[in-house]
């Protein structure tokens, strides 16, 4: 009997996430195929290894025995390619970056092209993250190495995860061209009450901050648009029609925006982290000293 490690995974994904919708939409793949290679694993083993009752599915004894197994027959696969890879002299294989909207364009992409000059054959998959998707999303397996701030609310840092500091990031308040409150040096946001503003979308971390420091300094913000693309923010503040508050990352030259920073100022802390492995896996190594040297 040979057993198939995507078929394991499967099994383990199912006794783990509890559907085979959920198993389905974790890997990319049909509910029915699923089933079918579940089915086929059942041949395979010559086991019953799940129950179906109607829609709903469960494992047997058998299927929770071999899902965990299969755990663990997965585990050593993957120490043992991480042991292979780092034999070798150059570092090599896939490394899935999450980052927040603002880190992408300047950090990830500069870290990624450098990388690709010095590692060649490190392949960096960058995936837009929000800060309170992305540390979830790490824990999870989701992505290897995550650009994060970890100064928003609500955050909690695991003793599994390393966190590397990278640097810190100014809020500022961002005005029209002519804009009355351009003429100071920096803006207490109390002068701002009467103001129309333009945030990220709800439940983001600028968002978040944003509002809470609008309601720090004693009033509720009127909020008249909402975009998660800085892009068409600064576009719409350039244009007169609202001010918003971006981390300084955020701020493309190119448009007319004016930028003051805050009084007292607002900093943000921005991190690169990644799982603490068991063993190093030396590509993982290489894009977060390409991001350390940014």
């Amino acid at each position: 009997m040979t057993l198939n490690p995507w078929r394991l995974r499967l099994l383990a994904d199912l006794a783990t996430y509890g559907t085979v919708r959920a198993v389905a939409q974790r890997g990319n793949h049909s509910p029915s195929a699923v089933s079918q290679q579940l089915a086929t694993l059942e041949r395979e083993t010559r086991t019953a290894l799940i129950e179906r009752t109607g829609r709903r599915v469960r494992l047997t004894a058998a299927g929770v025995l071999l899902a965990g197994r299969a755990r663990e027959i997965l585990a050593a696969m993957e120490a043992a390619e991480v042991a292979l890879r780092g034999l070798a002299l150059e570092p090599a294989g896939t490394v899935r970056l999450g980052a927040f909207q603002s880190a992408l364009p300047g950090l990830a992409s500069q870290a990624v092209s450098s990388l690709a000059a010095r590692h060649p054959d490190v392949t960096v998959v960058l995936l837009e993250m929000e800060p309170h998707v992305s540390m979830p999303a790490l824990r999870r397996g989701e992505v290897d190495v995550i650009i994060t701030t970890t100064d928003f609310a609500g955050t909690e840092l695991d003793p599994a995860i390393d966190l590397m500091p990278l640097a810190e990031d100014e809020v500022v308040v961002v005005l029209p061209p002519g804009h009355p409150l351009a003429d100071r040096d920096a803006i207490d946001l109390e002068s701002c009450a009467d103001q129309r503003w333009t945030f990220d979308v709800a439940g983001s971390y600028m968002s978040e901050l944003a509002t809470r420091l609008c309601r720090e300094a004693g009033f509720e913000p009127t909020v008249i648009c909402r975009f998660n693309n800085y892009m068409i923010a600064l576009q719409h503040v350039e244009r007169g029609r609202s001010i918003t508050m971006l981390p300084s990352l955020a701020v493309d030259p190119r448009y007319g925006a004016v930028t003051r920073p805050l009084t007292p100022p607002v900093t943000r802390r921005i991190t690169a982290a990644a799982r603490r492995p068991s063993t190093p896996r030396p590509e993982i190594t290489a894009v977060l000293a390409a991001l350390r040297n940014q």
